[in-house]
């Protein structure tokens, strides 16, 4: 009924912007918020399109559509040329499902059992590919490295920044190819492994909705989704000057959870009536999606709209918080079991990680790492709260 509610943001936010043109702050908060209940929108119409479907096409749908907010939002701040912005909203979304999705899920799930259990065989296998997602967005960074220093003296940056984009292409072909071997593996080849698990946590759609109103639904939510990040790209960053923050957090936390938020809602549901697997599967499942397809969309799109981006984050901390994710989500899923206190452990985790994101200051850099900087030597930081700024 609150996500209902939440629809009202949407005239709301038109108001402000087209008619009142009110200050980017409140155009910007309440585009974020209009945005919540579309992508829910969104999630509902996908999924009564994928149960008339079948199994393999409705696979397919949910990959195309299921992070289809977060994608639009990404492209127009892509457009709007804050390039570390997109890429801080990728490390977001990755941190924000696998720690404060799953999180949730396992700690709502939990009120009134002592353990919840779920497929072992499943979440191995969505480990696994957690584990693939550190080394693909490892290799771009420490190539970076190795390159970065000696093309620095040699002063051609610029052939090394080319460099990363052609691999940072080459990666992202590699992982969307992977991303589909997947979709076969689990949808058609073994997909009587999975089958029990399904079984087991797979939940009914109702009554179904007529094939044109689901349609109309996706495409209507996906028009407004896109009229709204619009106007919210518009708006970041005069909000993050009003509000003392720098850009990178807003799009590490804010534009992250708002791009998931009806996948965070969508796992603790299933997780409260007992079907942690699902959840499971909904949390780690979005996370891979948004490393193994979202992003390599991302960097190829970037190329068609004249915009180039790698996949060399400009924080080592992001690279750390990726890290951190496969690590601690495969200790909590490895035994087949959860309790309260895991929830606990993987909320706790993303809110150091948030805080730590709330206080580093990135350089003022387009595009890849940075070396470390000599002292004496001048460069510009981005506005971070409570540090004041350099003379």
């Amino acid at each position: 009924m609150w996500m209902k509610l939440l629809l009202a943001f949407i005239p709301v936010s038109l108001l402000l912007e087209y008619v009142l043109h009110a200050p980017p702050l409140w155009v910007f908060f309440t585009s974020v918020i209009a945005i919540i209940p579309l992508a829910d929108l969104l999630r509902q119409a996908t999924e009564q399109v994928a149960a008339r479907a079948g199994q393999t096409i409705g696979g397919l749908l949910n990959v195309t559509f299921g992070n289809l907010a977060e994608l639009i939002i990404a492209i127009f701040v892509l457009l709007a040329g804050n390039i570390t912005v997109v890429k801080a909203q990728i490390t977001g979304s990755i941190i924000g499902n696998a720690l404060l999705g799953l999180g949730l899920a396992i700690l709502i799930g939990s009120f009134g059992r002592n353990t919840q259990k779920f497929s072992r065989t499943n979440a191995g296998q969505l480990n696994s590919m957690l584990f693939l997602v550190v080394i693909a967005l490892l290799i771009p960074a420490l190539f970076d490295y190795t390159e970065r220093l000696p093309d620095f003296l040699a002063g051609s940056d610029t052939v090394r920044a080319n460099l990363d984009e052609y691999l940072s292409l080459g990666v992202a072909v590699v992982l969307i190819a992977v991303y589909a071997l997947n979709l076969v593996y689990t949808l058609v080849t073994h997909k009587d492994a999975f089958a029990m698990e399904e079984e087991e946590g797979g939940h009914g759609h109702g009554d179904l909705w007529p094939v044109w109103r689901a349609a109309a639904t996706m495409i209507g939510a996906t028009a407004l989704i896109a009229l709204e990040s619009e106007m919210l790209s518009g708006a970041l960053e005069a909000t993050s000057t009003t509000l003392g923050l720098s850009p990178f957090f807003l799009g590490i936390i804010v534009l992250a959870v708002v791009g998931n938020f009806a996948e965070y809602i969508a796992g603790s549901y299933f997780a409260r009536k007992g079907q942690i697997g699902l959840a499971i599967n909904i949390a780690v499942g979005a996370t891979i999606q948004v490393a193994l397809f979202t992003a390599p969309v991302l960097v190829i799109i970037s190329y068609v709209i004249g915009k180039p981006m790698n996949l060399v984050f400009s924080s080592p901390l992001e690279l750390v918080a990726i890290v951190a994710v496969a690590l601690i989500v495969t200790t909590v899923t490895k035994d087949g079991e959860a309790t309260w206190f895991e929830g606990v452990l993987l909320i706790a985790v993303y809110l150091l990680l948030g805080l730590s994101f709330y206080f580093v200051t990135p350089r003022a850099q387009s595009e890849g790492a940075s070396l470390p900087v000599p002292a004496g030597t001048t460069q510009a930081y981005a506005h971070t709260p409570g540090i004041p700024a350099a003379a």
